[in-house]
């Protein structure tokens, strides 16, 4: 393998303008109801075997289930037992929303023959890290291990939290640059915005987002200043070559990458698996494991939303596709006057002070608002009518909201937390 092929495998990830997707992610906390325990590896599988009900196919690594697989769309099992929905490539936010309904009516079935109790919140606010358990997922073993040289709250970030992933597709290397450039001056504003995460241990933490904190100080992760320049495919592919690897892959069997960098396995000097050289499976397990803020892959990941609640949770992917997908020269051009440091200022600054955080002399509210009314034309511009007839706007009232409101979710629950001292508002109903 050499730059080429890496370069290449981006390229083929283009799509047809027409074909375009959209995937969403998200991950939810599950505890058991009798205890405010975390639930272990058991009831996972007894979860697994209820939703064998509703058409999910199980996945197995050699004896043990660790996923479930539905037409396009799985369900993954996180290091501390939180569950994820990767969802299927979608066309429009009506039907993320309609995926997320169902996958929603089938937990709760789940959840109630149980005795369990879903947590839509980017960290665990109840749990302490030894008490969290874990689960026979083999890459998890090298993890576990490992992560924590590269940063001291890496087993925080794999045990204690939860987020909301959005994929989106790029139809042109310049179409990349443009929209990988612009998911990255965001992230202070999508920390901000987002942030869901301010009770930790039963306690108020300090922070509005937790869990971005979390992931500024998680081995491996973070906001690279050269993601705030113009990115195509070969700087991306320089990125990748230089970067560490967590671990390799050899006979089925996870191995520590002993701080070799991808290169080194191009060039064949890891003695650990006799000096082989990588394949396509094994750069895309690279990839995997470079746990930035946003990330490429044959599409582009944008990973700074904490997990919410399932009234926002379309929220998040209809601002992000009305800017990315509808309005995606008049954001580049709104946010160009941004310097990278204030913007990298801003991203350290926004886990704690939220909507107050400064970026070049304005607040995030002034910030985020003005995007919100171009994120909106996006999606008027986009106008993919739903079954009840309205476009896909209707899913940012819950950011409409927080704007009006001067508050987020997580203000919200540290305002509540105050007053009742009690955690049942966080609590999926």
């Amino acid at each position: 393998m050499n730059k080429d092929n890496i370069i290449n495998y981006f390229k083929a990830g283009i799509k047809e303008l027409k074909n375009i997707k959209i995937g969403v992610e998200h991950e939810k906390f599950l505890f058991y109801k009798k205890n405010d325990k975390r639930i272990n590896y058991s009831t996972i599988k007894e979860i697994f075997k209820i939703l064998y009900e509703f058409g999910w196919k199980p996945h197995f690594e050699e004896e043990n289930v660790i996923a479930l697989n539905k037409d396009g769309k799985s369900i993954t099992l996180e290091p501390g037992n939180q569950i994820e929905l990767a969802g299927a490539q979608l066309t429009n936010i009506h039907e993320v929303c309609s995926e997320a309904n169902n996958y929603l009516f089938e937990l709760k079935q789940v959840v109630e023959k149980l005795d369990l109790k879903i947590v839509s919140a980017g960290f665990d606010p109840i749990s302490k890290l030894t008490e969290v358990p874990n689960n026979p997922k083999k890459r998890y073993e090298v993890m576990t291990k490992d992560m924590p040289k590269g940063g001291s709250l890496s087993l925080d970030m794999m045990y204690r939290t939860s987020g909301t992933q959005l994929n989106l597709d790029y139809y042109s290397e310049i179409d990349f640059t443009k929209k990988f450039k612009l998911a990255n001056y965001l992230v202070p504003l999508s920390i901000a915005l987002f942030a869901n995460s301010s009770i930790v241990e039963k306690r108020d933490s300090k922070y509005l987002s937790y869990r971005s904190k979390v992931w500024q100080d998680t081995s491996r992760g973070g906001l690279p200043e050269i993601f705030l320049e113009n990115i195509d495919f070969e700087k991306y592919a320089d990125f990748v070559i230089n970067y560490p690897i967590l671990f390799l892959k050899k006979d089925n069997k996870y191995l520590s990458g002993n701080n070799y960098k991808f290169s080194d396995y191009m060039s064949g000097n890891i003695k650990e698996i006799n000096n082989s050289l990588p394949n396509i499976d094994d750069l895309g397990l690279h990839l995997s494991t470079i746990f930035t803020e946003n990330r490429l892959k044959q599409y582009i990941e944008l990973r700074s939303m904490d997990t919410c609640g399932w009234n926002c949770i379309c929220a998040g992917p209809a601002f992000f596709t009305g800017l990315l997908y509808g309005s995606l020269d008049e954001a580049l051009e709104f946010i160009s006057s941004w310097k990278k440091i204030d913007t990298l200022n801003a991203y350290k600054d926004a886990p704690i002070k939220g909507l107050n955080t400064n970026l070049m002399g304005q607040d995030m509210l002034y910030w985020i608002s003005n995007l919100l009314k171009i994120a909106k034309k996006g999606l008027e511009k986009r106008d993919f009518i739903g079954k009840n007839g309205s476009n896909e706007t209707k899913y940012l009232e819950h950011l409409n909201n927080i704007i009006n409101n001067k508050e987020t979710v997580a203000s919200h629950v540290i305002n509540k937390f105050s007053k009742f001292q009690n955690l049942e508002d966080l609590y999926d109903k």
